[in-house]
């Protein structure tokens, strides 16, 4: 017998199958795959009908009704967020999400990296727990309604939903009051909240002036910290305050550490790091292999190669190239190193790039990501082209939302 076709509006009593990218689990209803928000494996909920996906092969729903939960189903902690799915696994326990986030990455390498990998274990950033998962986001981006208040977008819409608050935002972010302040209609803020400097805000990405009138700095300046082995090293960045730093208050010192460890380097030793964005991990990978060693940073965009440049003047060992991965890789351009360390954007690398790190010889590559599933296409790739996975590591470092962050190391294959 062919399956029911659905409607939208329809609700269905559902029990559903498992996690899926993207923050949505799996159900089935009259042979029809349907992907749910709001719901945790092993549920069965009441899911009403939303969207129909391509050629009417699965659809979309939202659970209205929770029949029987699982342990892991906790109060939400911001039920602001349900309209603009700010943190769409905020119904899920820390515990829960983080096996939820491995079951994904499991999953995503099987089918699309062909590769059947043990249980992926999801590391806690430290203090997340005493936080319930709320005020690590130290970069925000905001829109503004017609009446110049500011806000979210509702889930799949351009409507922008005003919000009193936002604890998913570090504690200084409170000390703004942005929600209380009137903003150019229709705009865009971004705000920025470093460790050491003052907070930043851009409209339209334009810095806003301070209450004295003063046009505020386009940087700010982030100090990290990294244990290595029995050292401490640290470095101060400059960083546009429009630009890209990994948000989460702990990343860059979680990430710096787990790149160092992963890379194994000594000194002396040469390294290239792709898509090094204002040099986070090149700044502790130049300080590892001393000023005998080199550092060869490669990144497209000209301000966070000009914050490097800055970042790294007293470091004559590091070499910043402002270019494109996959031009630099298409002519041949690529520099040879002991070790490749890149963290590529949410498209992942790709073959091309890949196959170009891979034909400098490395002895290993350090592949970071924050996509399981354009992971899991890299994943096949170094495995067509006769390298492995040695070691995988996971962190949750974007709480209470779909998003994890990858870490492995590929190694050639020993024939």
């Amino acid at each position: 017998m062919p399956p029911t076709d659905l409607a939208i509006g329809d609700v269905r009593s559902l029990i559903v199958d498992g996690a899926a990218h993207r923050g949505f689990c799996v159900a089935r209803t009259d042979g029809r795959v349907v992907f749910v928000r709001g719901a945790i494996p092993g549920e069965q909920v009441q899911v009403q009908i939303t969207r129909r996906g391509s050629k009417g092969r699965f659809w979309f729903g939202d659970v209205v009704r929770v029949e029987v939960p699982s342990p892991d189903r906790v109060a939400h902690p911001w039920p602001a967020s349900a309209p603009v799915g700010g943190l769409e696994l905020g119904h899920v326990s820390l515990e829960g999400a983080r096996r939820w986030k491995g079951a994904v990455i499991q999953d995503q390498l099987r089918r699309l990296g062909r590769l059947a990998w043990p249980q992926v274990d999801v590391e806690a950033a430290p203090g997340d727990a005493q936080r319930g998962g709320l005020h690590w986001r130290t970069r925000v981006q905001l829109a503004v309604d017609s009446r110049g208040r500011a806000g979210m977008r509702r889930y799949r819409s351009h409507d922008v939903i005003p919000l009193q608050d936002l604890p998913i935002a570090v504690e200084a972010f409170e000390q703004l009051g942005i929600f209380a302040r009137n903003w150019p209609a229709h705009s865009k803020l971004q705000i920025a909240l470093p460790n050491a400097s003052d907070p930043f805000i851009a409209v339209n990405g334009q810095p806003w002036p301070n209450p004295r009138g003063k046009a505020a700095r386009k940087f700010v300046r982030e100090r990290v910290r990294a244990s290595v082995g029995q050292s401490v090293l640290e470095h101060e960045f400059r960083v546009a305050g429009t630009g890209f730093w990994q948000v989460h208050r702990v990343a860059p010192q979680l990430l710096a550490e787990a790149v160092l460890q992963a890379a194994g380097l000594e000194e002396g030793q040469r390294v290239v790091d792709l898509y090094a964005g204002a040099g986070l991990f090149s700044a502790f990978l130049a300080q590892v292999v001393g000023p005998t060693g080199t550092v060869i940073a490669i990144e497209a965009d000209e301000e966070a190669t000009r914050a490097a440049r800055r970042n790294f003047h007293d470091y004559p060992h590091v070499e910043i190239r402002t270019a494109d991965v996959l031009h630099t890789v298409a002519e041949g351009q690529l520099p040879t190193a002991d070790v490749v360390v890149l963290d590529p954007p949410r498209a992942g690398a790709g073959a091309e790039v890949i196959r170009g790190m891979i034909a400098t010889k490395p002895r290993k590559i350090v592949h970071v990501s924050c996509d399981p599933a354009t992971f899991a296409r890299d994943v096949a790739t170094y495995y067509e082209l006769g390298w492995e996975m040695a070691s995988l590591r996971a962190f949750d470092i974007y709480p209470l939302t779909h998003h994890v962050e990858t870490l492995a190391v590929f190694i050639p294959l020993v024939s």
